[in-house]
């Protein structure tokens, strides 16, 4: 029996290992990736000791992941480890978490279990994106910090959002010259942010000033920068060839291209929240839903508590510090520490969790989600598991309730993925076939396993 479970090894789950040990909790820590660092620090470890010239163009904020590592080196840590199970609350064995690692399934019971699995790129549904030569901009900067490769002929970034900009940049700092950027933000992201840029200034001035160093290089980073872009199509003869869209102006245009990458934001990570069926709103601004959770990251499922990003999109700053109130909180809950202690050590970490989120406002704003998922074109492919089209779900969405339902008619969400990619997709397209708000409408009930796993590591647990 372990005092704590943290799954996921990005900046909330190893913070949140460092304050465990530190309280003396017996910790555990399951991280699905080959190394510790998460997406925003994926690799740090064998980057600063094999690739430290690749630091020049990852930049300083990604070295930091190696700090967190090392404060988190005393802590039990499990790479290649894919958690697809975790049971019920029982009074004297706590939760099972169950997981897969080397092809063999292993179980451990914990008092209770920090879920830190991050975010996830929202998928991007446009004609052609299932097109061999079309991936997402996390999908780049992740061959990046894993193994130092660019794309390699016309590159073409199209989407909204900061992680675009960073990625935009790094290429340029690399010498890697983009051929194309289609940026989909709505005209008047600063005028909508300015609300919310002094509170903004004052919780986050360092990110605000980053992005201030992106926005200028930003535009320098591509050959050509088109905004106000609309209708992207990717086409080709059996791989990408050409990406179509709209300018501002409503001119549409054809630019040839060897590789597009996608991306519009951000989400919470949804399949182990709802795996222990915490209870989920739905988020219009982020437009997407997130687990309910106090101020301290306790869900709404008994002895499941939930840091960083999974529980709402704040960035690596805020995980950190949600990480070390959600460990304090179990020492808290499992005796370890009085709440006083608690409340002293949460103190400067929920201040600066305000500020992140004041930040957030201010992005939320100046980079809006996109509205227009719901209302794509009957040919775009929805689930790409079973291929499934938006067509196929609107034929039926008069008589399915929700997305469960709609599973028996379409198996859109049954592929190997278990709708991982298509949940918010499919509640989108469904809410406005319906003429429903969204969270109205619902998200997939998650059951296990919530990854792929074979009968031979199933019944390694037996053995």
């Amino acid at each position: 029996m372990r005092d704590l479970v943290i799954i996921g090894a990005g900046p909330a789950g190893l913070s949140a290992a460092a304050t465990a040990h530190a309280l003396g909790l017996d910790t555990l820590i399951l991280d699905e990736q080959p190394s510790a660092g998460g997406q925003i620090y994926r690799n740090v470890e064998r980057v600063t000791d094999q690739r430290p010239a690749d630091l020049a163009f990852l930049g300083r904020d990604y070295a930091h992941g190696r700090t967190l590592a090392r404060a988190a080196s005393a802590v039990d840590r499990r790479q290649g480890a894919t958690v697809w199970h975790i049971g019920p609350m029982t009074r004297t064995e706590g939760r099972q978490v169950v997981w897969s690692e080397e092809g063999k399934a292993q179980k451990v019971n914990a008092r209770a279990v920090l879920l830190a699995t991050g975010a996830m790129e929202r998928p991007v549904p446009i004609p052609g994106w299932t097109l061999p030569g079309v991936t997402t901009v996390g999908a780049l900067q992740t061959v990046l910090k894993q193994s130092g490769i660019f794309p390699r002929g016309r590159v073409v970034l199209a989407g909204s959002g900061p992680l675009l900009m960073l990625l935009a940049s790094q290429y340029f700092a690399a010498g890697i010259r983009i051929e194309a950027i289609l940026d989909t933000t709505p005209p008047g992201g600063l005028n909508r942010a300015m609300l919310w840029l002094p509170l903004a200034t004052v919780g986050a001035r360092r990110a605000i000033l980053k992005g201030r160093r992106l926005r200028a290089v930003y535009g320098r980073a591509a050959r050509e920068v088109w905004r106000g872009v609309t209708g992207i199509r990717a086409e080709g003869d059996g791989a990408l060839q050409t990406v179509r869209f709209t300018d501002a102006s409503g001119v549409a245009h054809e630019i040839a291209a060897d590789a597009l990458a996608l991306h519009e934001g951000v989400i919470p990570n949804p399949q182990l929240p709802r795996l222990v069926e915490a209870v989920h709103d739905w988020d219009p601004r982020q437009r997407c839903f997130r687990p309910v959770l106090d101020a301290y990251g306790a869900s709404s499922a008994s002895g499941v508590y939930v840091a960083g990003d999974g529980g709402g999109i704040l960035g690596a700053e805020a995980a950190e510090a949600s990480g070390r109130v959600a460990a304090a909180t179990v020492a808290l809950g499992l005796g370890r520490i009085a709440e006083a202690e608690r409340d002293l050590r949460a103190a400067p970490d929920l201040n600066r969790l305000t500020g992140q989120r004041w930040l957030r406002r201010f992005l939320d704003a100046m980079f809006p989600p996109p509205d227009w998922i719901g209302r794509m074109a009957d040919a775009t492919t929805v689930c790409r598991c079973e291929e499934v089209r938006a067509a196929d779900i609107r034929k039926v969405a008069d008589h399915a309730q929700g997305p469960n339902q709609l599973k028996a008619y379409t198996r859109a969400g049954m592929g190997p993925c278990q709708g991982r990619m298509c949940g918010h997709t499919v509640t989108e397209v469904l809410a406005e076939a319906k003429a429903m708000a969204p969270g109205a409408v619902g998200y997939y009930h998650i059951r296990p396993p919530a990854k792929p796993v074979t009968v031979e590591e199933m019944a390694a647990l037996v053995e």
